[in-house]
């Protein structure tokens, strides 16, 4: 059976050391409503987006130039009715070269096309992982989720209509 679980992948001319560095500096593409460390093994950080979407992650694995994994420990979506959605879900950046290249797969495993959320995570990881964190990587400056407005609330009216 095909692997079902959310993939994306990008290729950068960046080094593996710097994607490393960027996907770890989670402030700087994901949103600007984190709290806690994003770059030590075994912290805990916690993402929110107004009362919408609330999660907290653990940091399981952190290998240098290589990969990063999170676990999911809590996760509250306003619009599922399945409260277990993304809960105890790995989310996972893999990077490894190639064609003198860095590429970046992102997977979180348990993210399946029937879940609720599935097309709106969908979206929104594409976005954050091709754009806002490609952007971080190769000028320095993502497009993280602002505490007010941003991607996230057009997102919730496109999946609204």
């Amino acid at each position: 059976m095909q692997n079902q679980n959310f993939t994306t992948t990008l290729l950068v001319d960046q080094t593996p050391e710097e994607v490393f560095h960027a996907i770890n500096n989670v402030r700087g593409w994901w949103s600007e409503e984190i709290e806690g460390n994003t770059d030590k093994l075994n912290a805990e950080f916690n993402y929110h987006y107004k009362d919408v979407h609330t999660s907290k992650m653990k940091i399981t694995e952190l290998i240098p130039g290589k990969k990063v994994v999170w676990l999911v420990l809590d996760n509250h979506f306003k619009f599922t009715k399945d409260e277990s959605e993304w809960k105890d879900n790995k989310i996972i950046f893999e990077i490894t070269e190639k064609d003198n290249k860095t590429q970046l797969q992102f997977t979180q495993v348990g993210l399946v096309p029937q879940y609720e959320c599935y097309d709106i995570c969908r979206d929104a990881w594409s976005n954050y992982i091709k754009n806002s964190l490609r952007n971080l990587i190769t000028t320095g400056k993502g497009q993280p989720n602002p505490k007010e407005g941003g991607f996230n609330e057009q997102l919730l009216q496109q999946h609204e209509k």
